[in-house]
């Protein structure tokens, strides 16, 4: 059985810095795309960054630069390190699995996601 569990998120100040685990289970990790999303209170689901199985990444506008995705295909995990937090990043941040059809951007091509953990960049 497909097992994602998030872990890291926790409160920071801004500027401060989070990285946050993504742990796989149940398929082949090595050869699968995975995004990470997150979502503050009354908004909608927001792409931030994903990574190939290749390693490629790619990174929204509104982290690029400051955060960066990563996998270790040998511990089955995926990262997001996320440096000079804002206020504005605050939010429940979930990974996800790519069904490998449409774009890695939209949540909507994603079929498996973890439970989120909660980031709040708050002084």
């Amino acid at each position: 059985q497909l097992h994602l569990v998030e872990s890291g998120g926790g409160l920071v100040q801004p500027g401060g810095s989070l990285r946050l685990s993504c742990a796989a289970s149940g398929f082949t990790f090595s050869s699968s795309t995975l995004g990470w999303f997150r979502q503050a209170p009354e908004k909608e689901r927001e792409f931030v960054a994903f990574v190939t199985s290749t390693g490629g990444t790619f990174h929204a506008g509104s982290v690029k630069g400051r955060f960066t995705v990563s996998r270790d295909n040998a511990n089955n995990t995926m990262y997001l390190q996320m440096n000079s937090l804002k206020p504005e990043d605050t939010a429940v941040y979930f990974c996800a699995a790519y069904d490998n059809s449409g774009s890695g951007l939209s949540a909507q091509n994603y079929y498996y996601w973890g439970q989120g953990t909660q980031v709040t960049v708050s002084s």
